[in-house]
């Protein structure tokens, strides 16, 4: 974003503030936001030794590869790294103890939710980087992060090594110092790369969302192997799809096996 005061003028976009949404303010002074490519004349230049100097190398990366697909433009803002460092923060102390340096990983195999998620997540990523989906593929690393932060205590070594093995391409310098801080003497720069295991990467259930009249009004969850009219069975006894039909038979339903059901009233 480019930013102009009262005359018409280009301020430093970097110290512009935003003290409410929709408010910008230069110098104690209201100015208005408009929407351009980086350039000297309009001001709003970030530089990458800026970047690097802020936040560091790998957040900088990773940043810039979660903004999303690589050959599309895509609005820059300098405030939306954070949440790449906050990644790379929670990776961190998955491995190590923020107090005592030492690392905090468990011997002891990974609980079967935890490793199903793991290997969808390897199963995932692996694709991603073959199609350069940058964004998406920290998307998931992000999500298999959160659940081994959200579930507290010592995380799996299984997961642990996973997880920074899958960061090293979008995060090499972290990632090369978590490697060595889990026991390994080499590089983990020429890989191995985690293989996912086919036989987890099977839904034991499905989540259904119900469309009634093209609009998304409930959401079941079956198991996978559950036929059509077992389907469409549970979704017309849902308690919410229920209410909204009063009591009246539909005109018809479309079950799409494993994505949705559509109801027409």
């Amino acid at each position: 974003y480019a930013y102009t005061d009262e005359r018409g003028f280009y301020v430093p976009a970097e110290e512009v503030t935003e003290p409410e949404p929709g408010t910008y303010v230069y110098d104690g002074k209201p100015v208005q936001r408009e929407y351009g490519k980086m350039g000297k004349s309009l001001n709003n230049v970030v530089t990458p030794d800026a970047m690097c100097e802020a936040y560091g190398a790998d957040t900088f990366r990773l940043y810039e590869m979660s903004m999303g697909p690589l050959d599309v433009s895509r609005p820059w803002q300098t405030k939306d790294a954070v949440g790449a460092q906050r990644y790379l923060q929670r990776l961190w102390r998955v491995v190590v103890d923020e107090e005592t340096g030492e690392t905090v990983i468990s011997d002891d195999p990974a609980d079967d939710e935890t490793r199903k998620l793991l290997h969808r997540t390897i199963s995932g990523v692996r694709a991603d980087f073959a199609g350069m989906l940058y964004n998406t593929a920290i998307a998931k690393l992000i999500v298999l992060c959160n659940h081994v932060t959200r579930a507290g205590g010592r995380t799996s070594r299984e997961v642990a090594e996973a997880l920074v093995l899958m960061t090293a391409p979008l995060a090499p310098h972290i990632a090369e110092e978590l490697w060595q801080r889990l026991g390994h003497a080499e590089s983990l720069a020429r890989g191995p790369f985690p293989e996912a295991d086919p036989a987890l990467l099977v839904a034991d259930e499905v989540e259904y969302p119900i469309q009634v009249q093209g609009k998304v009004r409930s959401r079941i969850t079956v198991a996978a192997d559950a036929s059509e009219e077992a389907v469409q069975a549970v979704a017309l006894a849902d308690a919410k799809i229920v209410e909204l039909l009063a009591g009246a038979a539909p005109r018809k339903v479309v079950v799409v096996p494993g994505r949705m059901v559509s109801i027409v009233p």
